[in-house]
């Protein structure tokens, strides 16, 4: 039986249509997905809207829409940009669907069993953007005397009736846990979230409001509705059944991953893990909190007026060279920046120049000289095997290594070595020299080129599934062996002596051009 992975990303909140920075957890979510997929591993993936709360409700009433009608309108957007963006989610989970509301229901109902709920009246700031508390030590203040979270937006002083959980009462196993190595990661996340548990005084946690409706509704308790981080992380257990335990559920939880944003680490760390320990319910394995994308620099806001439309982005230079920027460019875990002309500098360079000018001369230089039959080996030399040690090595360990830790740019930085080692063999070995001065080792070195380049497609999947996939479809190389565990079998031979050809290849990355008006 395959081994089971369980990743899930952040459920979006839709409260207006998502942005590069949806699009880059949704892209990093899918290579993960299609990697564990690749090593032999039966992957769940696990993504939706989270569709409740005070602003979203705020929000639908300001455009006169009824809040379900407009949320649905509203997750219809977050579905569409995975379908363009090539995501393999399994699962949508929308908060407002009925088996939802009953996970939601039972998970509150396994905490109350527990003891862990009761009535009190609630007196403290909220942040409406944030759906979050916050105490007064975390507070700074911004233009006018408004009082503004750690995220920098506003907060109100709300007082109602409210339902609390004992957060107070799971501090030790907090600390616990997220002093645990590879439960939250990168470093830096793990050591905010200590501080804020070692440095607080841990005050149990208002779970219910009464002064909107636009919620799960608290079972027993009319006019409380839950507190909108309660229901939104339940869509983890949702996606995979929850509340029934026999099946999907007790196959694939705890989840192996939830890969979130780092300014939502805490909801995920610390009022998750509690609420499950008070359910009875195990830990996920593992919470990455990423960085965030900067827009020239600038993080980006409506109001600033620099909210990237990553369908455009895709729209403009395609969804796999996006995708390929987007895990190149930033050491993931970290901020990192992006412009349309740093998209352009480096898929041109790294894509068409390097990668993609590889497969198309050794692949041309067949069709054109050996008319499309794939070239004899007559044993091979010194260069050829460093090369195919150097090339296994990369993509063949390193690559897997790095996915697995999360390191995604640093596989696809040892990806990009793999590709000049390529490509400074085929200038030192001169096929087209050899042509003429001894045409068998011609035959070898274009060998030795087509079987590492179909291995460099090969561990690129993950990152580019649709043009990595192309170019295996033009080499002919079977789908039995796209994956790591085959990524060195002897499937050149078979194919060789089956007849198959290369026609002439169409550039699978052609070079990019920047927009004219691009500013």
């Amino acid at each position: 039986m395959a081994d089971k992975f369980y990743l899930t990303t952040a459920i979006a909140y839709p409260n207006g249509k998502p942005h590069i920075g949806h699009a880059y957890e949704a892209i990093a979510a899918d290579a993960i997905a299609r990697f564990q997929r690749m090593m032999g591993r039966e992957v769940k993936l696990v993504t939706g809207t989270d569709e409740h709360g005070l602003k979203m409700a705020q929000t639908a009433r300001n455009a006169g829409r009824d809040t379900l009608e407009f949320a649905t309108e509203m997750a219809s957007y977050f579905r569409g940009m995975c379908d363009k963006l090539d995501v393999s989610y399994d699962t949508f989970a929308r908060t407002t669907e009925p088996q939802h509301h009953a996970a939601s229901k039972a998970l509150w109902e396994a905490m109350a069993a527990s003891g862990d709920l009761y009535l009190d009246r609630y007196e403290g700031w909220y942040s409406v953007r944030d759906e979050a508390f916050y105490d007064a030590s975390e507070l700074s203040e911004g233009e006018g005397g408004v009082k503004l979270s750690p995220q920098g937006t506003p907060v109100e002083w709300t007082v109602e009736e409210s339902w609390f959980f004992r957060l107070s009462k799971y501090r030790d196993f907090l600390i616990e846990l997220n002093e645990t190595p590879g439960f939250l990661e990168p470093e830096s996340r793990r050591n905010e979230v200590l501080a804020f548990l070692k440095g607080n005084d841990l005050r149990d946690l208002s779970v219910s409001r009464t002064s909107f409706d636009w919620g799960v509704p608290v079972p027993g308790s009319p006019g409380h509705v839950m507190y909108v981080w309660v229901d939104a992380l339940c869509a983890y257990l949702t996606g995979i059944g929850f509340p029934e335990r026999e099946g999907q559920f007790d196959q694939l939880w705890p989840a192996d991953l939830h890969l979130i944003g780092k300014d939502i680490v805490r909801f995920h760390a610390v009022y998750w893990p509690a609420f499950l320990k008070s359910a009875g319910l195990p830990i996920p394995k593992k919470v990455f909190g990423h960085g965030f994308l900067l827009h020239r620099g600038e993080k980006m806001s409506k109001s600033l007026g620099n909210v990237v439309d990553p369908l455009e982005l895709a729209d403009r230079f395609g969804v796999d060279s996006l995708r390929y920027f987007l895990l190149r460019e930033v050491s993931f875990g970290q901020d990192g920046g992006f412009s349309a002309e740093a998209i352009v500098t480096r898929c041109n360079a790294e894509l068409a120049n390097s990668f993609g000018n590889l497969a198309q001369r050794v692949l041309s230089f067949i069709a054109k000289n050996l008319d499309g039959h794939l070239p004899a080996i007559h044993g091979h030399d010194p260069a050829d095997n460093e090369l195919f040690m150097a090339v296994g090595e990369l993509v063949g360990q390193r690559f897997p290594a790095a996915m697995e830790d999360l390191a995604l740019h640093q596989a696809l930085e040892g990806w990009m070595q793999a590709v000049f080692a390529c490509n400074a063999y085929v200038d030192v070995q001169a096929p087209w020299a050899l042509r003429k001065t001894d045409p068998e080792r011609m035959e070898t070195v274009l060998a030795t080129l087509f079987i590492c380049i179909a291995q460099l497609a090969v561990a690129v999947l993950p990152v580019m599934p649709e043009r990595a996939a192309r170019l295996l479809d033009a080499m002919g190389v079977p789908p039995e062996v796209r994956s790591y565990k085959a990524i060195g079998s002897h499937w050149y031979s078979p194919l060789a002596e089956s007849g198959f050809r290369v026609a002439p290849p169409v550039g699978v990355f052609p070079r990019l051009e920047p927009p004219a008006d691009d500013a």
